[in-house]
């Protein structure tokens, strides 16, 4: 038992309240993210199946749904508290996952059902962690956060470890239908964390009790985003992170249709991915990120992913093979998720709380899977024009080093704010 506690001091500097309310978010983001990494390689390996020329039309796709899907989840985060509004997201989805297993066990369609499945898990992952993101940056201060959000995401880590474990293992003898129930039964046991954190919230005993409503209007994030150059500046952050993640995403899909052949070979190379980013990602999480964090800050740690992305692109632009672009796809995952997404996610604990769940989605769902849509369009032209994969990597290094520039410029800004912040929090006191 000392160890464990020693263990904990070590993973999760902070009091017992702060603790505890970690832990409990540590477990929501598992079971969250055990829940789709049970469905990513499923959705990858449907990407292909329905040939690779039409990835763009299914970004495409994903990104009208989201201009759809945006200001109904506006109209319910102003209407109902964050106790309620939260769990109906998942509810939702848990019904939607219901409907494809229901689809797909009786072969209605497969090939459109498929289109629609990858769809609906681009739409599913950045809602789901959007939303999980907005509640971490309205618990949580600033200070909290760059200690406890690399722990926190660590709870991710270990639910996308656990995700593609149960793809590999039970994919042929259940078949991948079948894996829809259990992605059902995570997502129901991530709403019984919420409940969780709402009670100890309630009770006092979480780092900002609250039970209000957000208030505000279903478009209200379409009028905030343009208003903030702060906030612009995160939402053309996460534009360009989807640059680099799109073009390598793209050129990964080609290279994997061209050298490996056969869904289940596929499938399985996507979970092995998974898996290795997912373990290398859990150590960092657990006992770096919050230290990296403090000592350098966000601005440093944002500043790293496209750092990878330069050394990445470069890499392929030599040698465009298989066995390259599964590293890079690799140690620019491992990057993202164990520092440079921390960072992303302390930039919203300096704004607004209607901020933090309306304009935040904006920028995590909508803006992201705009850049998405665009980027693709962007692949597809330079490859119309006759551009091999090095050298879509090679066009691809300067928007990575403004990208770089970026991330510095908004690490400075938002320690301002946080100073501001803490400044005004001191003289209320």
């Amino acid at each position: 038992m000392n160890s464990l506690r020693r263990w904990l001091w070590l993973a999760v500097p902070a009091t017992p309240d702060e603790r505890a309310a970690a832990l409990w978010s540590f477990a929501y983001f598992f079971t969250l993210l055990a829940g789709y990494y049970v469905l990513r390689p499923l959705r990858d390996q449907m990407g292909i199946a329905g040939g690779t020329r039409n990835l763009p039309w299914l970004f495409t796709a994903t990104f009208i749904t989201l201009l759809v899907a945006q200001p109904l989840y506006g109209a319910l985060v102003a209407r109902l508290p964050r106790a309620r509004f939260i769990p109906i997201v998942y509810h939702f989805f848990a019904v939607n996952l219901a409907l494809f297993w229901l689809l797909l066990t009786l072969d209605f369609e497969t090939v459109i059902v498929a289109r629609v499945f990858f769809v609906w898990v681009s739409v599913f992952n950045l809602f789901a962690v959007a939303v999980f993101w907005s509640f971490m940056a309205d618990l949580f201060t600033s200070e909290q956060g760059k200690r406890l959000f690399g722990f926190i995401g660590a709870g991710g880590t270990a639910g996308a470890l656990l995700g593609p474990i149960i793809t590999i293992g039970l994919s042929v003898p259940l078949g991948p239908t079948n894996l829809l129930i259990a992605a059902i039964v995570f997502l129901e046991l991530a709403v019984f964390c919420v409940y969780r954190l709402e009670r100890r919230a309630d009770a006092g005993h979480g780092p900002h009790p609250g039970e209000r409503r957000v208030g505000g209007g279903a478009f209200a994030a379409f009028l905030e985003l343009p208003r903030s150059p702060y906030l612009l500046g995160v939402a053309m952050w996460v534009s360009l992170l989807s640059f680099g993640a799109t073009i390598l995403y793209l050129a990964q899909a080609n290279i994997v249709s061209a050298t490996v052949h056969g869904p289940g070979e596929q499938t399985r190379l996507f979970a092995t991915i998974d898996l290795v980013v997912g373990l290398l990602t859990l150590g960092t999480q657990v006992f770096a990120t919050g230290q990296l964090l403090k000592r350098f800050g966000t601005g440093v740690a944002a500043a790293a992913l496209p750092a990878v992305y330069i050394a990445g692109f470069a890499a392929l632009a030599l040698s465009p093979g298989l066995a390259v672009v599964v590293v890079v796809q690799v140690v620019q995952r491992w990057m993202n998720f164990a520092i440079a997404n921390p960072a992303r996610q302390v930039f919203f604990t300096v704004v607004a709380r209607a901020e933090k769940y309306k304009a935040k989605n904006l920028i995590d769902v909508v803006v992201y899977r705009g850049s998405d849509a665009l980027y693709s369009w962007v692949f597809d032209a330079l490859q119309a024009l006759g551009l091999k994969l090095g050298a879509i990597a090679l066009c691809a290094l300067p928007v990575v080093g403004g990208w770089l520039l970026l991330s510095t410029a908004l690490g400075r800004a938002q320690e301002r704010r946080a100073a501001q912040l803490a400044a005004a929090a001191a003289q209320g006191d």
